[in-house]
């Protein structure tokens, strides 16, 4: 299947059908689509790529406040894999996990670096995961009653996860990330310009 970037724009408009054939076909081949016209600004995703580099190039010891084993916060969530003696294959990156209930929590709890981009990126993002959850639900051909049941459960799930993958000095010894599946019904990726291989 060709790689057609996806416009979110036209759901609701003469193309309605045609864009959620392009989404179930993608989900049903390959697994994943690239979106277009999402509504979250370009502006907000460069910042909070900014933002998430500016915590990642941080001294360890300013990152480390947010490793699990030291810190019992359960809304945010380090960890950085350069422990070569607990891998068999030793993968190469930081991760900051960053779970969210409510504002507040997210406001006492996050890391200062990039909490309120993050929240706002949150939101932009959530509204557009919606939209695309709402499409694929009637696809299947669920009538939804109750969209406080969704909203409820999309807010039970939300998870922002940061990766970084610094430059190895011995590539061909490590990988950035193994291979895995995502869990939850939906992830929204926001990839910089360093890309990765499949």
């Amino acid at each position: 299947m060709p790689h057609i970037p996806i416009d979110l724009n036209k759901l609701d408009g003469p193309n309605h059908d045609q864009i959620v054939e392009l989404l179930t076909k993608a989900l049903e081949t390959v697994g994943f689509f690239q979106v277009v016209n999402h509504g979250v600004p370009t502006q907000l995703l460069e910042r909070v790529k900014e933002k998430a580099h500016q915590f990642f190039n941080q001294p360890l010891e300013k990152k480390s406040i947010y490793l699990h084993e030291v810190n019992k916060n359960p809304f945010a969530k380090y960890e950085s894999s350069y422990a070569p003696e607990e891998e068999e294959v030793m993968e190469w990156g930081d991760h900051l996990d960053l779970f969210y209930k409510t504002d507040d929590e997210a406001h006492k709890y996050w890391s200062e670096e990039c909490k309120e981009v993050t929240l706002e990126y949150m939101k932009g993002s959530t509204k557009m995961a919606r939209r695309i959850f709402e499409v694929l639900i009637k696809k299947l051909g669920v009538t939804v009653v109750d969209n406080e049941a969704i909203d409820a459960y999309i807010a039970s799930k939300m998870v922002v996860a940061m990766n970084f993958f610094p430059k190895c000095p011995n590539p061909e010894l490590t990988l950035g990330v193994g291979r895995h599946s995502d869990v939850g019904t939906l992830t929204v990726l926001l990839q910089d310009e360093v890309g990765g291989y499949i």
